[in-house]
């Protein structure tokens, strides 16, 4: 997997998992969980998409410790 590092250090995931146009609730949330069981560990969002709360039930519910995942959005 590519990774671009961060001026931090941490490294990111090159490619992401987006999840717009999914309608909020389950939809959101079973496809956010199961990109993050299959290995993704960025997840893709925005306010304008109306579904982060299902995303970060998600990243909760995934059992994936919280500081391997990032969670991008855009304004």
């Amino acid at each position: 997997m590519n990774y671009i590092k961060l001026n931090d250090g941490n490294r990111i995931p090159a490619v992401g998992f987006g999840v717009p146009f999914i309608p909020e609730g389950k939809e959101t949330y079973e496809a956010t969980l199961t990109a993050l069981r299959a290995g993704y560990r960025h997840i893709d969002t925005a306010a304008g998409f109306f579904n982060e709360a299902s995303v970060g039930k998600a990243v909760r519910d995934s059992g994936i410790p919280r500081e391997e995942i990032f969670v991008t959005s855009k304004i």
